[in-house]
């Protein structure tokens, strides 16, 4: 095996190690503020993290269960009883499942003196899913738990040592999961380049300085305004979610499924920008800014009105500036990262002088995973046509 495949494939492994550590880490912090809150008699705020944990904890089983249920039969070696796994996930340990298979997988190409391209692929095939359960996971429990907390300190008027493990939990786990993300959508290109760091700092500093005034904005509506924060929210994900539907999502095995996807969308939308459609991305993606910024500044004249509901003196001076200040600097570091750091590649098939390139039958029996390549073909520029599965081919598999 070549020294930088080597080092790509460890690089990996380290790094799935340490999301599934965050992940635990976030998930213990977690449950230590629900036994603080409990022990302190804050029972309704104990309800809300636990509420949080178990929607996020079943949206993910049910995600993973179904894409499991979708894959091609024979793809898993050595597959588990379909009992066992319907039992893991039942249990909420389908996400841990798919994290340890990963990990084993990643294990075994990277021992190997010569990996198999279908060992390669197979585990590109795991480590996709795996980032794609992360990020539903980031916005459907650790940015609506960040807001949360944060709703919670500004109306407490103080911060306790366990909602600063929260908090910088929390941040970690939107970092890691942000990062995988775009290493995952990297890997669905064709010439699947190796993911430069100034690419991924621009990438990860954009996203969270857009994601962090929107984060505030809820949280000091929420601190001011506890109980009409659910209509809001409702409102608000209604719009969206009727805006992801009229662009036609196709990413789920069934159309019964396509609901929870879109719903899931929503919920991303709520907070961060995520393209689901090809074509016009950029008019998307200017409508789902203003929209949110027009909200965001509705929310900021409510702060300035009611601001001196908060107690413990929290400064909305010094506030609302550092809000604007970081969505600007965000803006700006996503017009530099889309001007000068995306990657365009055509997603036609290899041309040999404007003839199609002859691949072999193991190269279309190399497992691909269709969901995450077809985000890649929304996220990043492509030709006018993209590629056509062969007959016969069921999720990337002939």
């Amino acid at each position: 095996m070549p020294c930088s495949l080597r080092a790509i494939l460890f690089r990996d492994l380290v790094l799935g190690v340490l999301g599934v550590s965050a992940f635990l880490v976030h998930l213990g912090a977690d449950l230590w503020a629900v036994s603080q809150y409990v022990l302190s008699g804050r029972y309704l705020w104990a309800a809300l993290v636990l509420s949080l944990l178990g929607v996020a904890s079943v949206a993910l089983q049910v995600f993973s269960w179904i894409w499991l249920r979708a894959d091609p039969a024979g793809l898993h070696a050595a597959p588990r009883s379909v009992r066992c796994l319907a039992l893991l996930h039942l249990l909420q340990l389908g996400f841990l499942y798919r994290c340890v298979q990963g990990l084993q997988q990643g294990l075994l190409v990277w021992q190997q003196e010569a990996p198999s391209q279908f060992d390669l692929a197979y585990a590109d095939f795991l480590s996709l899913d795996i980032s794609m359960l992360r990020l539903f996971e980031t916005f459907l429990e650790r940015t609506p738990q960040l807001t949360l907390v944060l709703a919670i300190v500004l109306q407490s008027g103080r911060a306790e040592y366990y909602q600063w493990a929260g908090i910088c939990t929390a941040f970690l786990g939107i970092s890691w999961a942000l990062l995988d993300y775009h290493r995952a959508l990297r890997t669905c290109l064709p010439a699947k380049p190796v993911l430069g760091l100034g690419s991924s700092v621009i990438y990860f500093l954009w996203n969270l300085l857009l994601l962090w005034p929107r984060v505030l904005a809820v949280a000091l509506f929420s601190a001011l305004f506890p109980r009409y924060v659910a209509l809001h929210f409702l409102g608000l994900w209604l719009v969206l979610l009727f805006w992801v539907w009229l662009q036609g999502t196709d990413f789920m095995p069934d159309p019964h499924s396509e609901w929870l996807y879109r719903a899931t969308v929503a919920t991303i939308l709520y907070f961060s920008w995520f393209n689901v459609a090809e074509g016009h991305t950029c008019g998307r993606a200017t409508i789902h800014l203003a929209f949110l910024l027009s909200d965001s500044a509705l929310l900021a004249a409510t702060w300035v009105t009611q601001g001196a509901w908060l107690p413990g003196g929290v400064p909305l001076q010094v506030l609302l500036p550092v809000g604007g200040l970081s969505f600007l600097l965000g803006l700006a570091l996503r017009l530099v990262y889309y001007r000068w750091l995306h990657p365009s590649y055509p997603w036609e098939p290899d041309q040999v002088d404007g003839t199609p390139a002859p691949r072999s039958l193991q190269y279309y029996e190399l497992p691909k995973n269709r969901r995450m390549d077809h985000l890649a073909r929304n996220f990043f520029p492509q030709g006018d046509e993209a590629a056509v599965p062969w007959p016969g081919e069921v999720n990337g598999v002939l």
